[in-house]
């Protein structure tokens, strides 16, 4: 029988579950998939035949360390780990036992630098998922140094400028991955479908649920800006008390069919996170990237690398006045399509899948005796 390749995924927004799901649905069906999580919920409905194991949610734990034990640092070596917390305890005895009860071929880590080390010194092979950011800090590195292989759920072109040869040597890029199959409607198509006025200007701005949202301001100064522009804003936004509403500010929050939204859109203003970047690259609108503050840069680090491509605009900063609007727009839309578009691959998961099963078949292969 088999061995299981089993899947560690973090609950930080929707992005590492959805994923996770495009992988695995990608992978043989004789090949056993298990996954531990702390949200499980995030796989309902999920078609294919899988077990999941709950992890205990460390950061609903209500836990206040003695200041002696508080005070102990942290090694360099690890991002998180406070002494005396047994909510963790219960999480690493959860994660062995079950490491030990299946014993994987591989283990898929969606991601975690300690738990990358833990299943080194467990004896289990690992496969470190690949995130943009500023992540030459020693606990990354050792992350990395820990796996069998690592897997990069984007283009090679998207890669860091500073990322080491030796990490990218160890790295499958399998091609954005984007974990929408919607057919993409034409702009006419999707307007009518949403009973958008086929002639007005129209402004996606998107941010998914990693994070607190598109600050509401700012985009009260572009609506003010712009009148003639309709501005539609989906998923949650941060609300300050003071900002004056206006008709062509229309907040929809969250949305079925995100992608006819984008395919309506003329320019699309939105967050850095992996899911969104492969949406807007997938239907290919002019692309205004306005990265959420996020551990190690990330979404930072991925904008940068956008503008550098020319495939997006960074927006740093959110205008704090309403003159540079017209211009971001404007020059979004002068940027090269194909640019954005190249960054996202039908086939991504599929190329995950058969790299995972690969490395699953070639790490366990024994020589054969003449």
């Amino acid at each position: 029988m088999q061995q299981p390749i089993t899947f560690y995924v973090g609950h930080q927004g929707r992005g590492h579950a959805n994923r996770a799901m495009a992988i695995i649905g990608a992978l043989p069906a004789e090949r056993a998939v298990t996954i531990l999580t702390a949200r499980p919920a995030l796989f309902d409905g999920f078609a294919r035949d899988v077990a999941i194991t709950a992890l205990p949610d460390e950061a609903d734990a209500a836990y206040s360390p003695p200041p002696l034990l508080a005070a102990q640092p942290t090694p360099e070596i690890m991002h998180r780990a406070p002494l005396g917390d047994a909510a963790i305890r219960r999480s690493m005895r959860t994660i062995l036992k079950h490491l030990d009860t299946v014993d994987p071929a591989l283990f898929v880590i969606d991601v975690s630098a300690e738990i990358a080390l833990l299943a080194r010194i467990a004896s289990v092979p690992a496969i470190g998922i690949r995130m943009h950011g500023n992540r030459g800090d020693p606990a990354h590195l050792a992350g990395y140094q820990a796996c069998v292989g690592l897997l990069a759920p984007f283009d090679e072109a998207l890669e860091q400028r500073d990322t080491p040869d030796w990490i990218r040597a160890r790295t499958c890029y399998t091609g954005g991955l984007c974990t929408t199959h919607d057919i993409v409607p034409t702009k006419a198509e999707a307007r009518i479908r949403l009973g958008l006025d086929p002639h007005r200007e129209i402004v996606v701005v998107l941010t998914g649920g990693g994070g607190a949202g598109t600050p509401y301001a700012p985009l009260t100064m572009a609506a003010r800006a712009l009148p003639d522009t309709q501005w539609l804003v989906l998923g949650p936004v941060q609300r300050e008390g003071h900002e004056t509403d206006f008709g062509n500010l229309d907040m929809r929050g969250w949305v079925y069919g995100i992608t006819d939204y984008l395919a309506a859109a003329d320019v699309v203003v939105a967050s850095a996170g992996d899911t969104i970047v492969h949406e807007i690259a997938r239907v290919g609108r002019p692309y205004v990237c306005a990265p959420e503050w996020r551990y190690f840069d990330e979404q930072v680090r991925k904008a940068e690398r956008l503008a550098e491509l020319g495939a997006a605009i960074a927006l740093f900063n959110w205008p704090g006045a309403s003159t540079p609007w017209r211009g971001l727009l404007d020059t979004a839309k002068a940027l090269a399509p194909e640019a954005l578009t190249m960054l996202q691959a039908d086939a991504a998961a599929a190329a995950a899948a058969r790299y995972l099963e690969g490395m699953a078949v070639a790490l366990w292969a024994r020589p054969t005796t003449g």
